[in-house]
């Protein structure tokens, strides 16, 4: 058993945070995508690194923007994260394939809080949870804005109750 799966790591874990950051199940999250690991991911201790987990937020989040439309190279509006966060629940390590679950927990005139879970091939329950905002802004004033129209229509067919 690793460390994670430990009842002192499930305690540390508990008490740093009482508000869960995203759900564990993979019911709970409507849209998924396939993510590889790749060997370099791993770290020196045979897992992937946290660092890592967090290029697979923003490639789940990203990935989804881009296909609703978002131009990232002209667009006037941008996102740009504020806050990220994570819990790690149990190992992963190349070869291992990750499938990515996004959900939108809500969505505010400039904001959208993303909430994202991390699962291991098929397995049921996440291996990492956590939680990644954006504010848009104007991308040469830095200036918040509403988020665009086609991109808030995207994401509330991801937002979750």
């Amino acid at each position: 058993m690793s460390a994670l799966g430990t009842p002192a790591a499930r305690d540390a874990n508990a008490s740093a945070d009482r508000e869960p950051l995203a759900p564990m199940l993979r019911d709970a999250y409507p849209a998924f995508l396939a993510i590889p690991t790749r060997w370099i991911d791993n770290d020196v201790y045979g897992h992937v690194n946290n660092a890592v987990f967090y290029a697979y937020f923003d490639t789940v989040v990203n990935e989804h923007l881009i296909r609703a439309g978002l131009d990232i190279r002209g667009g006037r509006e941008i996102g740009v994260v504020v806050e990220t966060a994570c819990r790690y629940h149990t190992p992963i390590a190349f070869p291992d394939a990750v499938h990515a679950g996004l959900r939108v927990a809500a969505i505010g005139r400039s904001s959208v809080r993303y909430e994202i879970a991390i699962f291991r091939g098929d397995d049921r329950e996440a291996a990492a949870t956590g939680r990644f905002v954006h504010v848009w802004v104007d991308r040469s004033t830095r200036r918040p804005v509403a988020v665009p129209a086609r991109i808030r229509a995207a994401l509330e067919r991801l937002e979750v109750a």
